[in-house]
């Protein structure tokens, strides 16, 4: 049984995920600027809306592929005299994975969580600037933007940041470029890698455990106009 043709089939269905993910990314940043221009609350939860109608369609996505692939390799194993209906086969694996969906299947994906990550901390930066805004002829204005700017400082580096990323497990940022450079250095070396923040007690920084911390990247942007 030849199988080129369900290869092609697969190859075209990643495309339609890199879409769904391009899209999920699209929502992420409408809704950081939706928070930015301090839109109505109703504007950023349809946004949420939208990234769970991409989640649900990612989870559909990834079923499909994978019971085409369990019935591919099912079929490659048995090795059956005469050629199984493929259709219904797939039709049936795929059946049974989306019957034990639940709606935690959705929060839990990766893209979705980013989002709500971001959405929080994003609120949380605009919170401290009407604080601020509100004090500011309380403090010294030199120490406030002094200290804002502590946070914009690459840990390696020791400049400021223009693609700050951050770690997933332990919570601090880098200079994209920096901590990948040395994750390829000790990569090569055969160690593991340290977080370079003073202090940290994460001794396995990985590449895939790094995301752009889009609301960082925005205030150093937003300090840098002022």
């Amino acid at each position: 049984i030849s199988f080129s043709s369900v290869d092609s089939a697969l190859s075209s269905l990643k495309n339609c995920q890199s879409y769904i993910n391009n899209g999920m990314d699209i929502a992420t940043h409408v809704a950081l600027d939706l928070v930015e221009s301090f839109n109505d609350e109703e504007d950023v939860n349809s946004m949420e809306n939208v990234m769970l109608e991409y989640a649900a369609m990612d989870r559909e996505l990834n079923h499909y592929m994978r019971a085409i692939e369990e019935t591919v390799n099912q079929i490659k194993r048995d090795k059956p005299e005469n050629i199984p209906d493929l259709k219904n086969l797939v039709k049936e694996k795929f059946a049974a994975l989306e019957s034990k969906n639940s709606d935690s299947d959705l929060q839990m994906n990766e893209k979705y969580m980013y989002f709500k990550d971001q959405l929080k901390e994003m609120r949380k930066q605009f919170r401290l600037q009407s604080n601020n805004d509100e004090a500011i002829e309380q403090i010294d204005e030199d120490i406030a933007v002094t200290q804002s700017q502590m946070n914009f400082i690459c840990p390696i580096t020791q400049m400021e940041m223009k693609r700050p990323v951050r770690n997933k497990v332990c919570g601090h940022t880098y200079e994209e470029d920096a901590i990948l450079k040395i994750i390829q250095t000790r990569k090569q070396q055969k160690k593991k890698v340290r977080c370079p923040k003073i202090g940290c007690s994460h001794s396995d920084v990985k590449g895939s455990d790094l995301v752009p911390d889009e609301v960082l990247k925005r205030a150093i942007d937003s300090q840098n106009k002022q």
